[in-house]
């Protein structure tokens, strides 16, 4: 171990660090307990042995400063003392010693108590290490159970709860949301033409295409089920979502992704419907959800491959100068 012999007396502090090193461990001394912390700090010893009386501050004061420093961590503290009374003992402990040793000390016994140290050392470091493992495993459960296994996205039940969030957040603060749903184009057709391993490597693609889009970190884009994928974008007025829109169909152009089934052209495109509001108290997610749904069907009904916003009944293909926003 490396440890810390604060000890003012030369000879014993030698004596002491002699037979320490002799069986493996590496030493650093103090003579006074101003200087034990300072070297406490820099070096961060596995265990401390302390004597009690020292030229500044005593050994009891030491130990509660080392305590109030390492907060939730923990040090082995053992006493070194001459002073052999009940009271000393009781005074040792309550500083926040573990264990309280009467000079001179055999060096069995001392060898002993650093076993026992270090046995609890090695205890305390596993159950740290254990402690980590699960505080991972839980993280990843959280994970897994809020996002999509194939896309990365976060899952419909995610999405969900995020879509009543902001929508209580929109009604306290009086700005639009928008809401998107949105799907492959004839992604029936892609699956049967190119195989189901290619069709996911599509959404694969769509998924990742979305996540960059959703540039602020109140944005979120969710796979809602199927090929079929939700976005929410808050404070994003009907105008706004529109002009997203158009940017998203244009990325997905320049990506070029090939559907050589497709009855709309050679390339992968999608639909979407919007809806926008600035949230009332009668507003809901499932009214949200209705009307983006409601918006998609239209999208597709006007030949596919454009958004299509409910509240401006005008799809990404087609131009509204002069337009206002909410």
């Amino acid at each position: 171990m490396r440890v810390l012999l604060v000890e003012d007396q030369a000879a014993l502090r030698g004596a002491v660090t002699q037979v320490l090193e002799h069986h493996g461990h590496q030493v650093f001394q103090a003579e006074h307990a101003t200087q034990a912390l300072d070297i406490f700090h820099a070096e961060h010893p596995d265990l401390l042995l302390l004597d009690v009386v020292l030229p500044d501050q005593d050994g009891y004061w030491l130990a509660r400063q080392i305590r109030e420093a390492e907060g939730a961590q923990w040090t082995p503290i053992i006493f070194l003392s001459s002073m052999d009374h009940d009271v000393d003992l009781w005074q040792g402990i309550e500083a926040g010693g573990d264990d309280y040793l009467i000079k001179p000390v055999s060096e069995m016994v001392l060898r002993s108590k650093l076993l026992a140290m270090q046995r609890l050392l090695d205890m305390r470091r596993q159950l740290i290490s254990v402690a980590e493992e699960l505080r991972r495993a839980n993280e990843h459960l959280r994970h897994q159970s809020a996002h999509d296994d194939l896309t990365g996205l976060a899952n419909r039940r995610s999405f969900n709860a995020e879509l009543h969030a902001q929508i209580a957040a929109a009604r306290r603060s009086g700005e639009p949301l928008t809401l998107i749903l949105c799907d492959v184009d004839h992604f029936k057709r892609y699956n049967d033409s190119q195989g189901h391993l290619e069709g996911d490597r599509c959404l694969q693609h769509i998924a990742s295409l979305l996540k960059s889009v959703c540039r602020r970190p109140c944005d979120q884009a969710a796979r809602y089920g199927g090929e079929e994928f939700g976005l929410i974008l808050p404070n994003t007025p009907k105008s706004g979502a529109m002009t997203f829109a158009r940017a998203l169909q244009q990325m997905l152009n320049q990506q070029a992704l090939p559907h050589p089934d497709s009855p709309l052209g050679s390339l992968v495109t999608i639909s979407g419907g919007i809806t926008t509001c600035v949230p009332d108290a009668e507003t809901t997610a499932q009214s949200l959800l209705m009307r983006a749904d409601e918006a998609l069907y239209r999208a597709k009904s006007n030949g596919r491959n454009r958004f299509f916003s409910l509240e401006m009944q005008l799809d990404s293909l087609q131009s509204a100068p002069g337009m206002a926003t909410i």
